[in-house]
């Protein structure tokens, strides 16, 4: 189970999903619609058509070449091995009765939504500007970890819109205060629509990105050093040759969702996907 005061690294390894702990609870919990991630569509509760019965993907090699780049794309940030080995003891949702499994898929979204923040909580206070607010993410963190921590009927009567509020705060500040550093014009296009932009070789370095729609976007060349990427949008956005150092806030499923090559530098705290450009 996570402490709330271990080492930035230390709580990382946990807030990444470990499929070996898990019951396959993503492929059966979550809907999605048949479209350009998904080749087929499926109700929240029914099992994905490939899954296995040890919980494993029958076409996990070849979910891209199959239409089902979103599986690709997607992390729980822990939350299914902590749902399966903790909060449900290791019992499994095919052999228990009809409502704990009901139980189990409800719960598994909350614990993700929470697993999320403590991701967010985790990375702000990695970063030294953000000194001044470090006290109150670490009181966040450690109530957020306490929330999801709880029983299945806690976690289930969980306002999950009511806590993202005060975490949202310490964040937004520990945004000015890290892009506060930083050379450059620091624009602030939060939740702006870039969607298809032509932003090839921008001076996007310390820029306020929270919550913008960069889908397909051309980031071909771009500086994007120290920039705050929180909740963007980069489903098929072109990062080819893009300098991301020290970016902040970008996780490892908006990584997945873009494009890049072997010229993309990244920041330590994602890696780079399978599926891009092979680094030289």
């Amino acid at each position: 189970m996570l402490n709330g005061m271990r080492d930035h690294q230390a709580g990382r390894v946990e807030l990444h999903g470990d499929c070996e702990q898990c019951f396959g609870l993503c492929c059966v919990a979550l809907p999605f619609a048949a479209s350009a991630d998904f080749a087929v569509g499926k109700a929240a509760g029914t099992p994905c058509r490939n899954l296995r019965d040890d919980h494993r993907c029958g076409i996990h090699a070849k979910l891209r070449q199959k239409g089902f780049s979103g599986c690709t794309v997607y992390d729980c940030f822990g939350a299914g091995q902590r749902v399966s080995q903790i909060a449900f003891g290791g019992r499994d949702w095919r052999s228990g009765p009809p409502e704990q499994s009901r139980r189990m898929f409800e719960v598994f979204p909350v614990v993700r939504h929470l697993h999320e923040l403590l991701w967010y909580l985790t990375e702000a206070l990695a970063l030294p500007a953000a000194r001044p607010v470090h006290a109150g993410l670490r009181k966040a963190l450690a109530k957020t970890e306490e929330l999801a921590a709880g029983t299945p009927e806690e976690l289930a009567g969980l306002d999950v819109a009511a806590h993202p509020q005060d975490v949202n705060v310490l964040l937004l500040r520990t945004s000015e205060l890290a892009r506060a550093g930083i050379k450059g014009r620091r624009k602030d296009r939060r939740g702006a629509d870039l969607m298809g932009a032509r932003l090839k070789g921008a001076d996007l370095r310390g820029a306020g990105l929270r919550g913008a729609c960069l889908i397909a976007a051309d980031l071909t060349g771009a500086d994007l050093r120290g920039a705050d990427l929180i909740g963007a949008d980069l489903r098929d956005t072109d990062l080819t040759d893009a300098d991301l150092t020290g970016a902040f806030f970008l996780t490892q499923p908006q990584l997945n969702a873009a494009r890049g090559s072997a010229g993309t530098r990244l920041p330590g705290s994602v890696t780079r996907p399978r599926h891009w450009t092979p680094q030289i």
